[in-house]
């Protein structure tokens, strides 16, 4: 764990404050927990806080409350920009790296004259002014309810608060299935139960409400599945034609990494997609055990994340991306064969 100036930063805190939180492109339940979860705490402690995204955030989190202003920075750059100059601070949630957030927004924080504060729970973090690291954390969202404690400030979590906290730990924990799933995990949770958090409701909001074309979307992806035993590992492909036939929306590939997890004696899997727009494909890979999909993402495929969960992205086609990676396996079957831990 790493905690960087936190008390001096508790100080700057105790003046009223114009305050930007920042998550990365493409967030999902934890980035978008976490980030309206803190804009309502510093409301509540009378500060001015604006939430900047890259980009904007699946159907199935849009429900979640809101406290003040939210813009996404692709779409609303202006308004986006404006806030990030007229901030005494900035608030970087759920990732590690600047270059998480996109190539514009990332020129424009790296001219940003005031000083970060960091709170995430991905390793090997850049470093930034105020920390607040911990890779053992399940999530994002848990490391906020921590700091809101280490800022004596539980009392104030409502049950608005108390959603987007929820949120966040429940998806980033695989509903709280994952290794980083502690004791003090299942404390926090039964406390924002106490708090007004509404576990069956959020449950069902996240992942009861597939779409028509998500469900056949799936159905394709699992059609894909190619599975290599002799290296414990499967993976999954999407191409850009098989996601327009079905219609595909933003978050509708969430989860489907893990059915190819899910086989039997696998314990390495990753998804493959397509994306046309941005010329890349985009990996998502998970593991079992000891096998590090981090450090497997970071040397090959411009990623990293987790041990048991990361991502990645190629800029070359499908083709020669499957090539690529079907290629590496041998080097690692020995390690694949000893990673799984019942």
């Amino acid at each position: 764990m790493v905690l960087k100036k936190i008390t001096e930063l508790t100080s700057f805190l105790k003046s009223s404050r114009n305050i930007v939180i920042v998550g990365h492109q493409n967030p999902d339940g934890d980035a978008v927990g976490a980030t309206l979860s803190l804009q309502h705490y510093f409301i509540k402690k009378k500060h001015k806080a604006t939430v900047v995204l890259p980009n904007d955030y699946p159907d199935f989190l849009q429900w979640l409350p809101k406290s003040g202003r939210l813009y996404f920075f692709d779409k609303q750059n202006s308004q986006s920009k404006k806030a990030l100059v007229e901030s005494d601070i900035v608030f970087l949630l759920d990732f590690n790296a600047l270059h998480r957030v996109g190539a514009d927004m990332q020129n424009t924080l790296e001219t940003y004259p005031n000083d970060f504060a960091l709170i995430d729970h991905h390793q090997q973090p850049e470093e930034f002014t105020y920390m607040y690291s911990d890779t053992s954390m399940s999530s994002t969202c848990q490391m906020v309810y921590n700091f809101i404690e280490m800022m004596g400030d539980v009392d104030l979590i409502d049950k608005d608060l108390a959603t987007c906290l929820y949120t966040g730990i429940m998806t980033d924990t695989g509903s709280f299935r994952f290794r980083s799933t502690t004791s003090t995990t299942h404390r926090i949770i039964a406390n924002l139960i106490d708090k007004g958090a509404e576990n069956d409701k959020i449950h069902s909001n996240i992942y009861d409400s597939n779409s028509c074309g998500r469900l056949l979307l799936l159905g394709q992806a699992l059609r894909n599945l190619q599975v290599l035993f002799e290296y414990k590992t499967a993976f999954i492909t999407l191409t850009d034609q098989e996601k327009k036939q079905f219609n595909f929306e933003k978050g509708d590939t969430e989860g489907f990494v893990n059915y190819a997890l899910s086989v039997k004696g696998i314990v390495f899997a990753a998804i493959f997609i397509e994306d046309q727009e941005q010329k890349i494909i985009k990996i998502s890979f998970r593991s079992k055990g000891k096998f590090s999909v981090n450090k497997f993402a970071r040397k090959y495929f411009d990623g990293g994340g987790h041990d048991n969960a990361a991502g990645g992205k190629s800029t070359v086609s499908m083709e020669e991306t499957l090539i690529k990676f079907k290629a590496l396996l041998p080097k690692y079957q020995k390690e694949l064969e000893n990673s799984y831990e019942a």
